[in-house]
């Protein structure tokens, strides 16, 4: 395994992590669990420490997860392992703490190493997390007390969001989405790295275009490695990226980013072997989307609040270009159907009512404006279907 400095934290990363919100029973903390889910569980978190994967991460929010480690953490040598779990911001702090307090229990630890304020992802769960007695002063009071080692926050935010909580400088590291297919985020991981901050990416796999069902355009497109293991490379590759979160469902889920590791550890020039496969895929997208689209799309585009009808105009046309040009339509559908349910986690609504809905006086910076409604359009048709709730939403 190989291991990175995890910002000022100090902490020997692993460049893989285990995530914790696949291989629990159920996403609702109160159903019980059987021995055949535990003994999966287990089995899932021995194969990834004796990988060398010893960073353990979960939530209060992933149902029954927590719980279900505390059966098998308290066993493991706790010098050896890195235990993160996270917790939402609340309105009242007091709320926040029990919410903490609830986390340990299940968990049957004195302490974890890492504690991320889950899910700051807007404005309104930012201003509780660092404004005056907010849930960020309740968090570094538990690290002064010992019972966390470090405190950072996990988003899903825009970028400005995500930008403003990095600079209020107390938080030690983040967790948030970057990759092949959602290269936005980046100025967010400069600005970590300028402060010294851990960087965690969130679901490279599923949200990085379900890249465990990849598309057979996808798979001739990144030969001779798997798409997955293509992503993994792609981050990493990045030294400012310590580590990606695998959310494992099972033991054999660690297969192929492993794949990847190695590879990392042959020795081999990680940019050479991935150059042209970045240009078969650029090729790609500019064959299938054109060269003018795929350079401007993303410009002048109004966030989702700033839309009639709140239609996340960007989100569909960033799963439309992947969906055209790589036949992630897969991957388009789970996404696109999560919009109307998702909450401040996925915000924003589908396009299926666009054409009862004025977007000119919104998209008049848009050098695209004329054409977009239009294109919305089509991707409804392409992407809709049956409605996705989106896993422990809370």
């Amino acid at each position: 395994m190989i291991y990175r400095r995890f910002g000022r934290t100090e902490l020997k990363m692993p460049v893989l992590s285990c995530g914790g919100m696949r291989y629990q029973q159920s996403w609702k903390d109160s159903d019980p669990f059987g021995p055949e889910s535990q003994k999966n569980l287990e089995a899932t978190i021995h194969r990834a420490v004796d990988a060398g994967i010893n960073h353990i991460e979960t939530a209060r929010g992933y149902g029954t997860s927590e719980e279900q480690l505390g059966h098998v953490l308290p066993k493991l040598p706790r010098d050896k392992i890195i235990v993160q779990t996270k917790v939402g911001p609340a309105k009242d702090a007091k709320d926040f703490l029990k919410t903490f307090e609830k986390s340990m229990s299940l968990l049957k630890l004195d302490h974890v190493d890492l504690l991320g304020i889950h899910g700051i992802n807007n404005a309104e769960r930012l201003e509780w997390s660092v404004r005056d007695g907010g849930c960020l002063e309740a968090a570094l009071k538990l690290k002064e007390q010992g019972r966390v080692r470090h405190v950072g926050f996990s988003t899903h935010a825009g970028l400005d969001t995500i930008l403003a909580a990095i600079a209020d400088g107390r938080f030690e590291y983040v967790n948030l989405h970057w990759y092949y297919v959602f290269p936005f985020n980046w100025p967010a991981i400069e600005a970590a790295t300028k402060l010294d901050m851990g960087v965690f990416i969130i679901s490279p796999n599923d949200k990085g275009g379900k890249l465990y069902q990849p598309s057979a355009k996808l798979v001739e497109l990144t030969k001779p490695l798997a798409p997955m293991v293509f992503n993994d490379l792609f981050c990493l590759l990045r030294p400012e990226v310590h580590t990606l979160s695998l959310g494992a469902s099972k033991p054999a889920d660690f297969d192929a980013h492993l794949e990847a590791v190695r590879i990392m550890e042959s020795g081999k020039d990680i940019a050479k072997l991935l150059a042209p496969i970045e240009e078969r895929l650029s090729r790609e997208l500019e064959k299938s989307l054109g060269r003018e689209w795929l350079e401007t799309w993303h410009h002048g585009l109004p966030s989702w609040d700033r839309v009639p009808g709140e239609v996340n105009i960007f989100e569909i046309l960033r799963l439309r270009n992947f969906a055209k040009a790589f036949d992630m339509i897969e991957y388009g559908k789970m996404r696109y159907n999560l919009l109307g349910s998702g909450g401040h986690w996925f915000p924003g609504n589908k396009a299926d009512k666009v054409s009862e809905i004025d977007l000119s006086g919104c998209l008049k910076s848009s050098p695209h404006a004329a054409k977009i409604p239009g294109l919305l359009a089509e991707a409804h048709a392409l992407l809709s279907g049956e409605e996705v709730k989106r896993l422990g939403s809370h």
